[in-house]
C-alpha cells in the first residue's frame, strides 16, 4: 500500500505537527506501508522519505505563527506530485489548513483521511464556514488528535471524528543526556503568549538560587522574554534545537516544565518527557490532563499563577520520592500511546478507504485518566 502523508508546516521548523506526521511515517515503513510525506521544507529535507513541497511563509495562525506554505509554486508541486505518484491513500494532517493539504483535499486524487489537530478557536473555521465546510466534506475519513480538537471541529464543521490521540516513539535512539551544573529545568516551545514562557521565568524568582532553567525555542516574544529574566545567570537561552538535542536535554534535565495558557490540544511533548524518565510539571488543561494524570504521572498547576508553578516545580526538584513516582507513572503512561499502536490503527484505516469500503470504527474504552 503507498500512502501519503500531507503536513501543511514546514518540516525543518520544529512543530508538534511535523514531529506526529514524521514519527508516524517511521512507523508505518516499519510495518511494510510505503509510506511517503509530502511537506514545505526550508532547507534539506528530514531523510529520504520527503519530498520537500517550497518553503514556508510566516502565517497567523491560533494564536502562533505557523510556517505554512499557501503559494502558487508550493500548490503547484503538490498537484504535480499527487499526479506522479499515484497514492492509494492521501492522509492530511491539518486538511483545512492553507497549502498543501488544502489542495490535495480540493484534488482528491485517492481516497482522503483527514486528521484534525487544532483546538479551542479558529477563526478561519468561524469565518469561512460554507468553504471549509466544502472541502471537509470531501474526506473519506475524519480524526482528531483529543477530545478539544474533535469539539471544534464538530462545532464548526459538523460531521463525525475518530479520536486518534497522538504517539510517541519509544524505541527511539536515546540521546546522552545534557550535563547540568545543579537542579534544572527545561523548557522548550516557541516563544509566544499561550506557551506561558513568562509565568515560568517570574516562577524563578520563588525558587532557590541553585536552580538552573534551559530555555529551548525562539519566537516574536523572545527578546521581550529576554529583558523580562534580565541577566538572570540561572537561565541559558539555547534558541531553536534539533529533535536530538531536546531528546539529550529531557534526559538531562531534573524537571520538564510546560506552563502553557490555552490553545493546547494535545502534550504530545509530555509523552517525550515522560518516555525520557523526566518527572513533569505542566499548566492545569483538559488537553494535558488527557496526557498526564494529575498528581500520578505530572504534578499541574494553576495556569498563569508563577507561584503555584513554582511551588509544584519546588516539590518535584527537591522530593526525590515524589520523583520518582512521577517518573514511573509516566514511563507507564506513555506506552499506552505509542507511536506504533497509533500506526496499527491507522493501517486498518487505510486497508479500508483503498478498498473503498466503510471504515470500521472500534469501540475501545477511553485512556485511562480522561476528563
Amino acid at each position: 500500500m503507498r500512502v501519503g502523508l500531507v503536513c501543511p508546516y514546514s518540516l525543518t521548523i520544529p512543530g508538534g505537527v511535523q514531529g506526529q506526521v514524521m514519527g508516524l511515517a517511521r512507523s508505518l515503513r516499519r510495518m511494510g506501508v510505503e509510506a511517503r510525506v509530502l511537506a514545505p521544507c526550508d532547507g534539506p529535507p528530514p531523510d529520504e522519505s520527503v519530498t520537500p513541497l517550497g518553503n514556508s511563509l510566516p502565517t497567523a495562525s491560533n494564536g502562533s505563527i505557523a510556517p505554512l506554505a499557501p503559494d502558487p509554486p508550493a500548490q503547484l508541486r503538490t498537484i504535480r506530485v499527487l499526479r506522479d505518484e499515484q497514492f492509494d491513500v492521501l492522509h492530511l494532517h491539518e486538511p483545512l489548513a492553507p497549502g498543501p493539504t488544502n489542495t490535495a483535499a480540493v484534488m482528491k486524487s485517492a481516497p482522503l483521511l483527514g486528521t484534525f489537530h487544532r483546538a479551542g478557536h479558529s477563526t478561519a473555521y468561524q469565518y469561512l464556514r460554507p468553504l471549509v465546510q466544502w472541502v471537509a466534506n470531501r474526506l473519506d475519513h475524519r480524526c482528531a488528535v483529543s477530545d478539544d480538537a474533535r469539539r471544534l471541529a464538530e462545532a464548526q464543521l459538523g460531521g463525525r471524528y475518530e479520536v486518534m490521540f497522538n504517539g510517541v516513539e519509544l524505541d527511539a535512539p536515546a540521546s546522552e543526556p545534557v550535563p547540568t551544573t545543579g537542579p534544572t529545568i527545561f523548557f522548550v516551545g516557541r516563544h509566544e503568549p499561550r506557551k506561558g514562557l513568562a509565568v515560568l521565568i517570574d516562577a524563578l524568582s520563588h525558587l532557590p538560587d541553585e536552580v538552573r532553567l534551559w530555555v529551548g525555542g525562539d519566537g516574536p516574544e523572545t527578546e521581550a522574554l529576554r529583558a523580562r529574566a534580565g541577566n538572570d545567570p540561572r537561565v541559558e537561552w539555547l534558541g531553536r534545537i534539533s529533535d536530538t538535542e531536546k531528546q539529550a536535554r529531557l534526559r538531562g534535565a531534573d524537571v520538564f516544565c510546560a506552563p502553557s495558557l490555552y490553545g493546547e490540544s494535545f502534550g504530545v511533548v509530555l509523552l517525550e518527557a515522560m518516555a525520557a524518565r523526566t518527572p513533569i510539571v505542566a499548566s492545569d488543561l483538559d488537553a494535558y490532563a488527557i496526557v498526564a494524570r494529575p498528581g500520578r504521572d505530572a504534578l499541574l498547576s494553576e495556569p498563569g499563577d508563577p507561584a503555584a508553578l513554582a511551588a509544584a516545580l519546588k516539590r518535584v526538584l527537591y522530593d526525590h520520592d515524589t520523583a520518582g513516582a512521577l517518573v514511573a507513572s509516566g514511563l507507564e503512561r506513555a506506552q499506552q500511546f505509542s507511536m506504533d499502536t497509533l500506526a496499527q490503527r491507522y493501517v486498518e484505516i487505510y486497508a479500508d478507504l483503498a478498498a473503498g469500503r466503510p471504515v470500521r470504527i472500534p469501540a475501545p474504552p477511553a485512556p485511562e485518566g480522561t476528563r
